[in-house]
């Protein structure tokens, strides 16, 4: 009965294409990073590279690709007996059989690294990639800012939350940061923020070894860094080796709070001078208000010395005036047959004595006008004075030190260059 059932089956026959697009289905699964030797290298006509993986221990071999794309991208030259780190598909090809298709390529090794690190270095040093001259400045209150880094890890939290609140707008690009995978993700991320509206770009990641920080050595990343059109700031971990990235950006540091801290930097400077402004205009007031009040006082000090001069001297015309009236009183019980030209003599000297008051009154006024400060400033002149009070005579005043001039429109602050005394010679009058 079995037997019957399985004849009745229909058997699937597949055709070598079919089947060759079945295993490929199945092959996908087992993507890997497999280490080796590279032997028979070549370039095709169109840039695809072909070479062999050798395993050092048995001599077993691997047939791979990379694309033309993926192999400029990694800034790696594959040469024979060079061992490398390859992250890749098995796939089948109709026609030329199994190959191993790489994605991505690194060194092995801590010491071809290095040595590579160090190659690199020294071309991109020779093309001034790493002078300080070159390097943008962060800009003045920055807002606009663009994050590249993985939004995964703790490193976007640590920057986050130092970045204080003076209204940034930040943009982020979430990317790959370790290992050679990062590279295409990295190189993307700052191309799409060249077409964003930004003022800063901001690369971050955590510290990390040599080899996790191979992307961030890689030539073509490093260009785009360079030729960035706003400053770039890394802050890409803790290495003896710093990334060549990390040596093109316009800043670096090692630390995405550091980051933060850079960006706040001229928005909190320009706090403490707003706050600085803020206690100089208070106080400037306070000095003006001071200077005012003194003035004022001087001022009412001299006519209230005028007022008393003016009250002396009409107590000293009452006076005189009782006792003019009180002789004429005198004249008239003594001598009642001259009354008439007694009076004309009186007449005569009370108009005298009206002139004389007359003569004083103008005086008087004359004073007052004359000790008016206004008057001395409608005349040309105009009152000088510093901290310590009005300036009388050359020391009073010092070098440097801002003067206060009073004149008949306002006051016009000034700041002594020199000091001149002059001996004044005494008058022969």
């Amino acid at each position: 009965m079995d037997e019957e059932n399985n004849q009745n089956k229909e058997e699937i026959i597949f055709s070598v294409s079919d089947y060759i697009k079945t295993l490929n289905k199945g092959l996908k699964g087992f993507k890997a990073k497999i280490i080796g030797e590279v032997s028979e290298f070549q370039i095709s006509a169109k840039g695809h590279v072909y070479y062999s993986l050798k395993d050092e221990k048995d001599g077993s071999v691997i047939k791979c690709i990379i694309w033309k794309y993926q192999y400029l991208s990694y800034g790696i030259e594959l040469k024979e007996g060079l061992k490398i780190i390859a992250l890749g598909s098995p796939s089948l090809h109709k026609q030329y059989g199994f190959s191993f298709i790489a994605e991505t390529i690194e060194y092995a090794g801590e010491g071809t690294l290095k040595k590579e690190y160090e190659k690199l270095k020294k071309k991109l040093t020779q093309e001034g990639f790493f002078k300080e001259e070159r390097k943008r400045p962060v800009p003045f209150f920055p807002q606009k800012i663009g994050v590249i880094t993985s939004l995964k890890g703790a490193v976007i939290a640590d920057f986050s939350n130092n970045l204080s609140k003076f209204g940034f707008k930040v943009k982020m690009i979430d990317s790959r940061v370790e290992g050679q995978e990062a590279v295409m993700e990295l190189i993307s991320s700052i191309k799409t923020f060249r077409e964003r509206d930004i003022e800063l770009l901001v690369i971050i990641r955590g510290g990390g070894s040599m080899e996790s920080m191979m992307a961030f050595n890689n030539e073509i990343l490093v260009r785009e860094v360079v030729n960035f059109p706003v400053p770039v700031i890394t802050g890409i971990g803790h290495h003896k080796d710093a990334p060549l990235m990390s040596l093109a950006s316009d800043v670096s540091v090692s630390t995405p709070t550091a980051v933060a801290n850079i960006i706040n930097k001229s928005w909190e400077n320009a706090v403490l001078v707003l706050k600085e402004q803020k206690e100089n205009i208070i106080n400037s007031y306070d000095n003006e208000l001071e200077d005012a009040n003194l003035l004022i006082e001087r001022s009412l000090g001299k006519i209230r010395g005028i007022k008393d001069l003016i009250f002396n001297k009409y107590r000293e015309i009452e006076n005189a005036l009782m006792i003019s009236f009180q002789g004429f009183k005198n004249a008239i019980r003594n001598n009642k047959n001259d009354l008439i030209g007694y009076w004309d003599k009186v007449l005569f000297g009370f108009n005298s004595l009206i002139l004389t008051v007359e003569q004083q009154l103008k005086h008087s006024e004359k004073i007052i006008y004359l000790h008016n400060p206004k008057t001395q400033l409608k005349l040309g002149y105009s009152i000088v004075s510093n901290k310590e009070g009005l300036i009388r005579s050359v020391k009073n005043a010092k070098v440097g030190e801002e003067l206060d001039i009073f004149v008949i429109d306002g006051k016009i602050v000034s700041k002594v260059k020199k000091i001149d005394p002059v001996k004044l010679q005494k008058s022969n009058i």
